[in-house]
């Protein structure tokens, strides 16, 4: 097993870089220097520790870079974190969305500031992602909400006060019930313990006793922080505004990173903590996942500007992850965890994409754009590979995600993953009708004279295409490292399930 050393560094450095961007901010263009060497640093880490992590450590004893240190026995508290294949890609994610926000993002108003955020918003989603103990990830997960809501209102669009307080209050209130249902489990399990200390560890939490009635209930208390940060139909009402609203670096951050937390906290605790909720509410959360996928298809066809149009588009992408995380097949669970990490890339393309015409044009109105084939050929080149890989055409990253998912939910719920199929046929449908509106017919005024793609810019979405066709093609490496703990955490979900 790893030092827990490594997963310490990938959470304090970019908070210790915020520090010291703020404390050069006097010196023009220092603090965005500060970022992009934290940022470059912190990417390199987590695919260092991606390499180091041990499938077989993590497949024999659950988890790799464990390490948990009690903080406070009386109220609980402990600083407790680990890593295995539910997190392993959400960990190089994190570090990857933090660096090209910067290099494709950057907005010079307030730049110590805005840099600052950016890189606190990284340490605690770092910290989210690599919590082992459940109060502990409560903590990580409220306070991510903090630097959204501050780059939101400070650097946003013209509706950016609403657009904040609603993500906030809209979030931060579905989270209460998160911590009731932490609290609950966590006061459960000493109770059942006489003698033991008051701990919020996850093998403790996982092993605590309870009725039927009572999973369900925490499950559905669990499933409303989740559901709304993911975000899943109907929990999904603060996401089109927000990410229309938000930076460039804001919205990537939102709906490639953030919306990952939401599922990757409803199949850590909701599913991992709660096995024997699974058969009695998992139908009803495929059947708003397959509403997801279906409703936000359709309201992406009709979206009038290009960021609403990917958060509706991001609403049936999320909702397909959603299918997987319930499936309770590891074929399924697996894809869902592959279609995060490749919807996160994706869905940085689309943005910065997005993030270079508003430069250009000062609009994200699709009916402000019409012909940029043309004079931006580059620029819909770049497009048409963020936009296939959306789709699921074979031979680029999504098709294997959704192709997993829909397998295995098949093989354990057939009737949801076929109805969830015409999601495939949808996306194809909105994604090229957007790219025909966009990029085809006839330029006229300022849309003949658009510049093309920067070399700058187009370096920056070099990783993007490189890791949409090199995942399309060759996914089995990355497969290899997540699938056995992943196998392992479905096989004890439902047996435990299934036993008690």
């Amino acid at each position: 097993m790893h030092s827990s050393w490594w997963l310490s560094v990938l959470i304090v450095l970019p908070l210790a870089g915020a520090l010291v961007a703020m404390m050069v901010r006097r010196i023009p263009g220092a603090s965005y220097v500060v970022a992009v060497a934290v940022g470059s640093l912190e990417l390199v880490i987590s695919v260092v520790v991606a390499l180091l992590y041990n499938t077989h450590v993590a497949h024999a004893q659950g988890f790799d870079f464990y390490s948990r240190t009690v903080v406070s026995a009386p109220l609980g508290l402990a600083y407790d974190v680990a890593l295995d294949g539910l997190s392993l890609l959400m960990v190089v994610l994190t570090a990857l969305v933090l660096l090209l926000s910067l290099l494709g993002g950057r907005d010079t108003r307030r730049e110590p500031a805005f840099v600052s955020w950016l890189l606190i918003l990284t340490g605690l989603t770092m910290g989210s992602f690599v919590a082992h103990d459940v109060l502990e990830f409560f903590v990580f997960f409220e306070l991510t909400l903090v630097p959204c809501y501050f780059i939101i209102s400070g650097w946003g669009g013209r509706e950016r006060a609403r657009a904040a307080l609603k993500f906030f209050l809209y979030t931060f209130t579905a989270s209460a019930f998160l911590l009731i249902g932490i609290l609950y489990l966590g006061f459960a399990y000493q109770h059942q313990h006489p003698g033991a200390a008051l701990t919020f560890a996850y093998g403790a939490l996982a092993a605590t006793t309870m009725s039927h009635a009572t999973a369900v209930w925490l499950f559905i208390a669990f499933a409303l922080a989740f559901g709304a940060k993911a975000p899943v139909w109907p929990l999904h009402t603060w996401s089109p505004l927000t990410y229309a609203e938000a930076p460039t670096a804001g919205s990537i951050e939102l709906s490639a990173l953030l919306a990952k937390l939401g599922s990757y906290g409803l199949l850590r605790f909701a599913v991992g903590l709660l096995p024997l909720a699974q058969v009695s509410v998992r139908p009803y959360v495929l059947t708003l996942a397959v509403i997801g996928i279906l409703y936000g298809s359709i309201l992406a066809c009709v979206a009038a500007d290009l960021k609403r149009f990917v958060a509706y588009s991001s609403l049936a992408q999320m909702s397909f992850i959603t299918l997987g995380v319930m499936s309770g097949s590891t074929i399924g669970v697996t894809g869902a965890m592959l279609l995060m990490f490749n919807h996160g890339v994706i869905t940085i393309g689309f943005f910065l994409i997005i993030g270079f015409l508003e430069r250009r044009r000062a609009s994200i109105q699709i009916a402000d754009f019409a012909g940029l084939q043309g004079p931006a050929p580059v620029l819909a080149a770049l497009f048409t590979v963020t936009m296939l890989a959306s789709i699921g055409l074979p031979g680029l990253s999504g098709f294997i995600s959704e192709y997993l998912i829909l397998i295995g939910t098949f093989t354990t719920h057939a009737w949801w993953s076929v109805v969830a199929s015409l999601g495939v046929l949808a996306s194809a449908v909105y994604l090229l009708w957007a790219y025909q509106r966009v990029f085809h017919g006839r330029a006229e005024g300022a849309n003949e004279r658009l510049a093309d793609a920067s070399p700058s810019e187009r370096w920056v979405l070099v990783p993007v295409v490189v890791l949409i066709v090199v995942l399309g093609v060759f996914p089995q490496p990355v497969m290899n490292k997540i699938t056995p703990s992943i196998h392992t955490f479905v096989t004890q979900v439902a047996s435990a399930g299934g036993a008690k």
